[in-house]
């Protein structure tokens, strides 16, 4: 799948962006992206894929990570979607089944009864040099059109909140997205456990 952005409401153009699905053919894209530190910290968009943090984390994180993410890559089993600009990766959203990420089942805020057969959103990581021009959105709604195409019908996400002061967040810590991307295409939050932590879901057409 690929798709041209349009321009935003606000007058920036963004239509030089594609959206393009994950292959096994695109770690080259997910590799130049993520750079020497591996997106965030060395996670290599692994936090959520690995059964637990602590020792595990630490000892999962770096050079483990991007081999264990390659080999996801390559053999086909993760799933996510690539945005670029020309032929530079600029962008990157998860996703895929709730069970594909067995951390989210460690944090308190995100525990439900009812997570067969659900679909999820953990993850964004956009260049620095285009953050705030619509990347996010664009990427948002490029995974949905994936997962429905795949038959998905219940999809969830984990966003970020304004801090308990009501500062925003800096970016580093905004990673599973802004809520009101979210609410924007129809997501409806389905509890909030934590005052920073809630769980939105949307039912797919």
């Amino acid at each position: 799948m690929t798709r041209q952005a349009a321009p935003r409401s606000d007058g920036s153009d963004a239509a030089s962006i594609r959206y393009v699905e994950l292959s096994p053919e695109g770690w080259a894209g997910v590799e130049r992206l993520f750079g020497e530190k591996g997106a965030c910290g060395g996670c290599w968009c692994m936090w959520w894929r690995v059964e637990r943090g602590g020792r595990l984390w630490e000892e999962t994180k770096g050079d483990r990570a991007r081999h264990r993410l390659q080999e996801l890559v390559t053999s086909g089993k993760a799933q996510g979607i690539l945005a670029y600009a020309g032929d530079t990766p600029v962008g990157w959203c998860a996703f895929g089944p709730r069970s594909d990420f067995p951390r989210l089942e460690t944090v308190k805020a995100y525990h439900r009864d009812d997570a067969a057969n659900v679909w999820s959103i953990p993850c964004f990581y956009i260049d620095r040099r285009w953050r705030g021009r619509g990347l996010a959105r664009g990427l948002l709604q490029a995974a949905l059109a994936a997962m429905r195409a795949r038959g998905a019908t219940l999809v969830e996400a984990y966003p970020v909140t304004a801090t308990k002061e009501g500062a925003r967040l800096a970016a580093a810590f905004s990673w599973t997205g802004p809520l009101n991307i979210f609410r924007d295409v129809g997501f409806e939050e389905v509890q909030r456990s934590s005052p920073t932590k809630p769980l939105v879901r949307l039912r797919l057409g």
